[in-house]
């Protein structure tokens, strides 16, 4: 679970449950369907709690939009919250209207045993099948959800956004709360009905539409900024240390060190001295013993459970995650403090502060000006996911403005592939393949192998040529990848029929011949996949180097291989060698990308774009013989 994303993104931004995907649009007006109405509307009470009402009416314009339409759902809280559809029915092309019959209504709840509360979750999700839906039909889906007491005492918060490529005839939202309370709020491209405080109350509505969505070009979602798309935000709280502050409030004392963490973490740490390497004990057993799980919402969202509970269970969510390590930290006489942080595709945090914008917890270590994510079972010591990477992030303590999150440091990624190849007489060919990591490749790559069963190693390296069409035997061997260690090793052995075609005329490509995580050949495909792109990207820099020694048939005659290249720009490098002695052809590529941060301009990424042009001619080149 990310942080409070389980409670408010589901209130503030359950328009995505009951839209489908297929509302998006696909080439301008020609659309797979449309949203003909939603309405929004929250009443706010001095306290922060709330009801919520919505109704959404998604017309299906093709086929392909009539599967995706024929089912929506909310989910919520059922310690705080309580949802009450209102009314679910289709209305026909013809005028007809059909209500969704109560056996079409549908719920998923997670739940305690017996009257004990859920220990994990508390979510439940109302769902409804409308019934008998065909291409020009519309489907409504009207609901209310109450919630008896806020996620944060006194605090709310809400927000909307309308994605331009998806057609809305008539949106209305409508904010209803105290006059007394303070608030703030952003409208971007909607139209103000009313802004007035009377009778005490103060009353927001804006109206907003979009028959004529633009054509959805984009690919890359991996950046994304909410406030390019019209919408609206609302909430009480003032600036985004408020948020740190109220979150801080209840999850702060339960970090307190107990008598059982305190013996926990002398077991732990053993006879360590050193302050880092005690942190990096304590880290790594947190990571790699406390299963990262249990999306809780309701209070527990933002409430850590009790430290006894995350032992006893050796399960948690992100907050118990960062809460016990705190405290184990503390045991230790080591100064920490917990750090929100939004690991989505969010890299900014928006003007009006919203408490779905921060929604996952880290720690941070001041002594070593140190952030440290336990949630993953993978990531070494002094390195973040890439996902909490360059992000604005809010200490819990000690808040200071501007704070954010390193980025990959440059060098810290590198991968080497050495490829022998020895071709036979008859085309057929034996090898070797050894790769080596750094870094969060190291880190990646160590993941995916942990689970990789025995009986399907042994036939790993038969079935990866079997997918290109070759017959091979071969075997495979790894490191151990237990462990949160920054480098990584492995490799295998083969024996390929037919391999090159050969004798005769003919020509092969040099590439790898095993998986790896960072094949040169993946930097510039990845860089041309989205040339229609116009807009900001997630990135990341890295070093690939390419080695492979190829000892061909004495009597093959190399007619013409890949030519030496060097294509430099401001911050990419690559570097391509082809040499030949005899029947043995030496060929290696390095690609050094030397990315700072990890938000990619369209400047970056129109540079990247034409020095993977440059490049591609180079990788695409063959060895001709006869």
């Amino acid at each position: 679970m990310k942080l409070f994303s389980s409670l408010v993104a589901l209130v503030a931004l359950s328009l995505s449950q009951v839209v489908p995907a297929a509302a998006e649009a696909d080439d301008g007006p020609d659309l797979p369907s449309r949203i003909s109405r939603l309405t929004i509307g929250y009443v706010l009470n001095d306290d922060g709690s709330f009801t919520e009402t919505r109704e959404i009416a998604v017309k299906a314009l093709k086929e392909t939009a009539v599967k995706s339409v024929k089912h929506s759902s909310v989910t919520f809280s059922t310690s705080i919250q309580k949802a009450e559809v209102l009314r679910a029915y289709t209305q026909k092309a013809d005028g007809r209207t059909l209500d969704a019959p109560k056996a079409n209504l549908q719920v998923e709840a997670n739940s305690g045993q017996g009257q004990n509360a859920p220990a994990f979750s508390d979510l439940t999700t109302l769902s409804v099948v409308f019934p008998d839906v065909e291409i020009g039909d519309t489907v409504v889906f009207s609901y209310k959800i109450t919630a008896s007491e806020p996620i944060f005492p006194n605090h709310f918060s809400a927000q909307n956004y309308f994605p331009k490529t998806v057609a809305y005839d008539d949106v209305r939202i409508r904010i209803d709360a105290p006059a007394q309370l303070w608030t703030q709020h952003q409208a971007r491209s909607l139209t103000e009905v009313t802004d007035t405080v009377a009778n005490g109350r103060h009353v927001l509505e804006w109206t907003y539409a979009n028959p004529n969505p633009i054509k959805n070009l984009r690919k890359n979602y991996s950046a994304y900024d909410i406030e390019q798309e019209p919408g609206f935000a609302f909430s009480t709280f003032r600036d985004h240390a408020q948020i740190a502050a109220a979150y801080g409030a209840r999850a702060i004392p339960k970090a307190a060190p107990t008598e059982r963490v305190q013996k926990l973490a002398a077991e732990i740490v053993g006879n360590r001295t050193n302050p880092r390497e005690i942190t990096k004990a304590l880290y790594e057993w947190v990571a790699t013993n406390i299963t990262y799980a249990g999306n809780c919402i309701g209070i527990g969202a933002v409430v850590p459970r009790d430290l006894d509970v995350v032992l006893d269970n050796r399960m948690g969510d992100c907050k118990d995650h960062a809460t016990l390590l705190q405290a184990l930290l503390a045991a230790k006489g080591i100064d920490s403090t917990q750090a929100l942080v939004n690991s989505g595709s969010a890299y900014r945090l928006p003007k009006i502060p919203l408490v779905s914008m921060v929604n996952h917890v880290i720690n941070y270590i001041p002594a070593f000006d140190l952030y440290l994510d336990s949630t993953s079972n993978s990531t070494p010591f002094g390195i973040l996911p890439f996902e909490d990477a360059d992000k604005p992030v809010l200490w819990v303590q000690g808040v200071r403005d501007g704070s954010k999150t390193p980025a990959d440091q440059i060098g810290l990624n590198e991968q080497t592939m050495k490829t022998t190849l020895n071709v036979r007489d008859d085309g057929s060919a034996s090898g070797e393949v050894t790769v080596t990591l750094k870094g969060r490749y190291a880190a990646d790559v160590r993941s995916r192998m942990k689970p990789l069963q025995k009986e399907i190693e042994a036939e790993l390296v038969k079935n990866m040529f079997k997918e290109m069409g070759y017959v091979a035997t071969g075997t495979f061997d790894k490191d151990d990848p237990a462990g949160l260690g920054d480098t990584y090793r492995y490799g295998a052995k083969f024996d390929v029929a037919k391999l090159v075609q050969y004798p005769g005329v003919g020509a092969f490509a040099i590439n790898p011949l095993i998986f790896n995580e960072a094949p040169i050949w993946h930097y510039v495909a990845g860089a041309l996949q989205n040339d229609n792109e116009a807009h900001e990207e997630a990135c990341s820099n890295g070093r690939s180097i390419e080695e492979y020694k190829l000892v061909l048939p004495k009597k093959m005659q190399v007619l013409g291989a890949p030519e030496n290249m060097k294509v430099v720009n401001d911050f990419l490098t690559y570097e391509a060698t082809s040499v030949r002695k005899g029947n043995v052809l030496t060929v290696r590529r390095v690609l050094d990308d030397r990315t700072r941060g990890n938000l990619c301009s369209q400047q970056i990424a129109d540079e990247y774009r034409k020095f993977a042009n440059q490049v591609l001619p180079n990788l695409k080149a063959q060895v001709v013989f006869r």
